[in-house]
């Protein structure tokens, strides 16, 4: 479900980090750098020149706060196009990068290849109010809900800050930079349970246990849970809360566990 990486001022990248979220987030990648007056953003369908283009433009402009997006497609198009950070409301002094599944009022139409997150960055926005102000940031903040995260970068001078981030409470700090979540850490792959199915989900090792991951954000997860804990997928059909195929109402839920 995509990794986001903030840097704040004078933080350069770990790139062994940014190679991990980008193994498994692999449909396109972007990132921004607030220099003293404008913003640098680009973005690339392939990570390793994107990273390596981050890590030599963010030695030369250390001095403001920067962010790297490494996507993973679950609305729109996979395409440049659709690559954070996106531009607010078309003015390129103000860009967002998001992680997550945004609510299915902006999820894009039939026929509409944008992602939910360029759609809100371009259509939805002013509903909330000019974003400089912190009560806009907050009524945003709750709509998206704490699944949701988003870094705001800015040199409009209108903001009092360089830098923004919502639901921050839900990410991870680690070495000075902070990810949206766990896929910084390097994985591999540890081979399949004893009694699981050839088809079966996978299990993956991190740096001192062995874990399985949700196939939707790869979160580390308790195979004894219905549902993951940080996105919601479901571990029985394989689907998103609004699409789950295995809800059950809360009394037959209750009945199924005690057998009554």
């Amino acid at each position: 479900m995509c990794l986001l990486s903030f840097f704040p001022a004078g933080v350069l990248p770990d790139a062994g980090a940014l190679r991990n979220g980008a193994v498994f987030n692999d449909d396109g990648h972007g990132f921004a750098i607030v220099t003293d007056d404008h913003l640098i953003v680009e973005h690339d369908m392939d990570a390793e020149p994107m990273i390596t283009t981050f890590e030599t433009l963010r030695r030369r402009y250390p001095q403001g706060p920067a962010l790297f997006h490494s996507r993973f497609a679950t609305h729109g198009t996979r395409s440049l196009a659709n690559c954070h950070p996106f531009p607010v409301g078309g003015d390129p002094r103000t860009v967002l990068a998001h992680n997550g599944v945004l609510p299915a009022l902006v999820q894009p139409a039939d026929g509409d290849p944008r992602s939910d997150t360029r759609i809100v960055a371009e259509d939805f926005l002013p509903l909330f109010g000019p974003l400089r102000t912190r009560a806009a940031r907050l009524r945003l903040q709750r709509w998206m809900r704490p699944t949701n995260k988003m870094v705001i970068l800015t040199v409009d001078r209108r903001f009092r800050q360089r830098a923004y981030i919502l639901n921050e409470d839900a990410g991870i700090w680690d070495g000075g930079i902070w990810y949206s979540n766990d896929g910084y850490l390097p994985t591999r792959w540890a081979g399949p349970r004893a009694d699981a199915d050839p088809w079966d989900w996978p299990q993956w090792t991190t740096s001192d246990h062995v874990a399985d991951r949700c196939w939707f954000c790869y979160s580390i997860i308790d195979i004894t849970d219905h549902r993951c804990r940080v996105c919601g997928w479901c571990t029985g059909c394989g689907e998103m809360p609004e699409h789950c195929l295995c809800y059950t109402p809360a009394t037959l839920d209750r009945q199924l566990a005690t057998g009554t």
